[in-house]
């Protein structure tokens, strides 16, 4: 098998597959640095915690 050209598709360019737009970019950007926020308040709490335990001890 030769790998011709099809004559349907000729002159034709791929068609680029769409980009993300910027808001759902946003959107994940975001969501990204809300839940890491969120671990480091839980491990602040945590820490917290486990010095109050330490000091009544």
């Amino acid at each position: 098998m030769s790998k011709e050209p099809d004559p349907a598709f000729e002159g034709r360019k791929p068609v680029p597959k769409p980009a993300k737009s910027k808001a759902v970019t946003r959107e994940d950007r975001l969501k990204a640095a809300l839940k890491a926020n969120m671990a480091r308040r839980k491990a602040q709490a945590k820490a917290r915690t486990a010095g109050e335990t330490e000091q009544e001890e």
